[in-house]
């Protein structure tokens, strides 16, 4: 039986690896270790840990990151406490293989504090790129601390060649998080008004908005700027908590003040990912900068705004309107997503990161993969021919 260790430290990474998660509580020669760290265990952020257990995964390990501040020093005295704290974890419990997911501090913490202990890894998400967010850095040094990678497109996989990982150790997955579409049940309108506790009489706007934390000191103008762009209109506004990331407080500050004063507005602590995919596709539109919109809304024939940098250096869907930061031209791009047509266009087109079926192929390559010497020592390839040999 093989120990499949998980760390996710967020709402967002959770609804990621679900499908993953019950394909492997499922199989019988496997046994899933799941760590639970970061924004899961902030009461301030909704002690999102309870979700885990309500879906009946038990929580192996628990890990504290995040200390009580939003600032540069507070984020990087995290970052150090997150390594200490997966150190005595691993010093327990040492799994066969350990996954971490994307390009957060928390995932970056767990996979240096996994080095010493000789516990492979593998990296979904790898090869991508947030030009906006120091994440991207965390991301390729992840890349390079990994010893299997699922990549989400062929560019990305290709990426990940040229960064001179061996190709058998890649696989182009597509995105694990579009198998939820096709397992979830989606919830009714009737069933999100209730949730929600919003009349949800017109299409609304999806609002999810983080902190671009390499332009962490113009956080305030990003988001005042939004807010009266949003002005402008008449839907209903659902807004998801910002992460926890530099300046994520001052953030969530002027969304609630928002809200107060909107009746037509709220802000969810926490959706959940079924509500949330059920929510996109009901939305007339996404905002604001989530990988979300980047990545799973296409499916969801849901035009999305994407405002900023933070996702700059990303493959878009066809979906996608980039806008910059200014209320003019966030209220031109929310214009051209509401407009009649708009979603009817996006329905048949085909979303570049994938098929929905993302969760078997990781769980093969896992079953398959010899866990020995060879995984465990890392050779810089550079031949040129390098993606022909990647694993589809």
């Amino acid at each position: 039986m093989r120990r499949i260790g998980v760390v996710t430290g967020s709402r967002a990474d959770y609804g990621i690896y679900l499908p993953l998660l019950q394909d492997i509580g499922s199989d019988p020669s496997l046994e899933l270790i799941l760590f639970v760290t970061g924004m899961h265990l902030s009461p301030e952020l909704g002690s999102t840990w309870k979700l885990i257990e309500a879906d009946g995964f038990r929580i192996t390990e628990r890990v504290e990151t995040i200390v009580s501040s939003d600032t540069p020093q507070g984020i990087a005295k995290s970052m150090g406490l997150g390594t200490i704290g997966f150190a005595q974890v691993f010093n327990r419990e040492r799994p066969d293989v350990l996954f971490v997911l994307g390009d957060r501090f928390e995932m970056h913490a767990a996979a240096v504090a996994a080095l010493p202990f000789k516990i492979p890894l593998a990296h979904i998400h790898g090869g991508e790129s947030t030009e906006g967010a120091f994440d991207e850095s965390l991301r390729h040094s992840i890349t390079k601390l990994s010893h299997l990678h699922f990549a989400s497109t062929k560019m990305y996989a290709h990426r990940l060649c040229h960064m001179g990982e061996e190709p058998w150790r890649i696989t182009m997955s597509g995105a694990l998080s579009l198998d939820n579409l096709r397992r979830i049940t989606l919830m009714t309108r009737e069933e999100l008004e209730r949730l929600i506790n919003i009349n949800l009489h017109k299409p609304p706007f999806l609002v999810t908005f983080h902190p671009v934390t390499l332009q962490y000191e113009e956080a305030q103008w990003h988001v005042r700027q939004m807010l009266k762009a949003l002005e402008d209109f008449r839907s209903p506004i659902i807004f998801t908590l910002p992460n926890a990331d530099t300046s994520g407080r001052l953030i969530r500050k002027e969304l609630e003040a928002f809200v107060s004063n909107h009746p037509s507005a709220v802000l969810v602590n926490n959706l959940g990912t079924r509500a949330y995919f059920s929510l996109m596709m009901i939305a007339a539109v996404m905002i604001g900068n989530s990988s979300s919109g980047i990545i799973e809304a296409m499916s969801c024939s849901l035009p999305v705004v994407n405002i900023g940098d933070r996702q700059a250096g990303r493959l878009k869907p066809s979906n996608v309107i980039d806008v910059g930061y200014s209320q003019e031209e966030i209220v031109s791009g929310i214009r051209q997503a509401v407009a009649p047509d708009a979603r009817e266009k996006l329905k048949g087109q085909v979303n570049p990161y994938g098929d929905g079926h993302a969760a078997s192929v990781i769980l093969k390559k896992m079953k398959e993969v010899p866990l020995d010497a060879r995984l465990l020592q890392k050779r810089f390839h550079s031949e040129e021919h390098v993606l022909s040999q990647v694993e589809a």
